[in-house]
């Protein structure tokens, strides 16, 4: 088991034959990925990567023709919440949204209509999601993953990977790996992917990555003191910030008293959560929790 994908995920690319779009498809297809189409319009009846996956107008076009459940957009920030709302509206079940700058307006949009046609929307502004050993959506890096039991979930793209680079050094694999993004309005929150991990039978334990800024911490928090039931290591970036200071995306808002790294730290401590202090922590302290000596 896992959560969102898995091997039977059959995936479109929105945006294949740009240069993001055909790098990072290269690479999926590398770790497994079962790529079916891609979708750049006017380009429909080409082939890309090495003449092997068709390219198509639109996404309706390539669910017709593949039976696509989930789409990975590469679209420039100005194109990428129409992209979004192509993919709902076709009836594609999950989008994962890679792109880094989408105007916030244009996502206010997408997000009413995703909701309405009950699609789920993984970022903008991701590194994506992987299902180790199954399906990976994105920009991750597949080789560093290990399969295994913990779930990670991560605000932050690059300390996704460092901890997942941890728990593999001290033994511990992943079920699935999720960046949800950090733009002010993303279309899965830390409650909606905490929900989907302890559901899952197969995750046995979930990093948690936060950082300063906003209420998503905290609320999150909360939820797991009162849903979870499997243990979380949590962490924050940002505790070296001057007070008021803000990540370097837009999503992290300043947001009053409890937005600090350690406001947030003492209320996850509060709801049970192990705080690590440092990055370095985040796999010993989940080692030491699962019973795990490396």
């Amino acid at each position: 088991m896992s959560i969102l994908v898995n091997k039977n995920s059959k995936v479109i690319v929105q945006g294949i034959t740009g240069a993001e779009g055909e790098f990072h498809t290269k690479q999926m297809l590398e770790y497994g990925t079962n790529i079916v189409g891609g979708v750049t319009p006017g380009k429909g009846g080409q082939k890309t990567i090495d003449e092997t996956i068709n390219v198509y107008n639109s996404v309706e076009e390539s669910v017709t023709d593949t039976d696509a459940n989930t789409s990975i957009i590469f679209v420039p920030p100005p194109y990428a919440a129409d992209a979004i709302i192509e993919a709902s509206e076709a009836g594609i079940e999950l989008v994962v949204c890679i792109t880094e700058g989408v105007p916030v307006h244009d996502m206010v949009k997408a997000k009413r209509i995703i909701d309405q046609n009950k699609t789920k929307l993984v970022g903008p502004n991701c590194p994506g999601i992987i299902t180790i050993d199954e399906c990976k959506l994105g920009i991750m890096p597949g080789f560093i993953c290990k399969k295994g039991n913990i779930g990670v979930l991560s605000k932050s793209g690059t300390l996704t990977y460092e901890a997942i680079g941890q728990l593999v050094n001290v033994g511990l694999g992943q079920t699935t790996a999720i960046g949800i993004g950090g733009d002010p309005i993303i279309g899965t929150t830390m409650i909606d992917a905490l929900k989907l991990f302890e559901e899952d039978p197969e995750t046995e334990g979930v990093v948690l990555i936060g950082e300063i800024g906003g209420q998503m911490e905290n609320d999150a928090a909360r939820w797991i003191k009162d849903n979870m039931s499997k243990p979380v290591v949590g962490f924050i970036a940002g505790q070296t910030a001057p007070p008021g200071r803000r990540m370097g995306h837009a999503g992290a808002i300043v947001s009053g008293g409890d937005d600090t790294a350690e406001a947030k730290m003492s209320i996850m401590r509060d709801c049970g959560i192990t705080v690590a202090d440092s990055p370095a922590e985040i796999g010993k302290l989940m080692a030491e929790i699962m019973g795990v000596t490396a």
